[in-house]
């Protein structure tokens, strides 16, 4: 597997990916961020959404789930931003500990910060 920049016409399967992972994606997202895709056989198994330091949107197929996609996506991310941030619902919370990052939980919602 190798995680790369998406190219534009990877974009309708990367929002494809955003949204079976029940994301909330706005028409816009995958366009005007820096997007990284996880690849195998030619098949875009995860995609990232980055725009500045903030994780826009982190999502792998679901019959790949578990298997450190998501892992090697934020590591290539953090690659490229010296810091990174986060919003996310306190049910991924653990896979972004997991990652290092500190996590704060207020209202329903999280912030973190590698």
């Amino acid at each position: 597997m190798t995680v790369r920049a998406a190219t534009p016409d990877e974009y309708v399967p990367v929002r494809s990916i955003l949204e079976a992972a029940l994301l909330e994606v706005d028409h816009g997202l995958v366009r005007r961020s820096a997007v990284l895709v996880a690849v195998a056989d030619d098949r875009i198994l995860g995609a990232l959404a980055l725009r500045g330091p903030e994780i826009e949107a982190v999502a792998v197929r679901p019959g790949r789930r578990g298997q450190g996609i998501g892992r090697r996506l934020v590591e290539a991310a953090a690659r490229r931003r010296p810091h990174l941030v986060a919003g996310f619902d306190p049910a991924v919370r653990p896979f972004y500990t997991a990652l290092g990052f500190e996590v704060r939980c207020s209202a329903g919602r999280c912030r973190g910060w590698l």
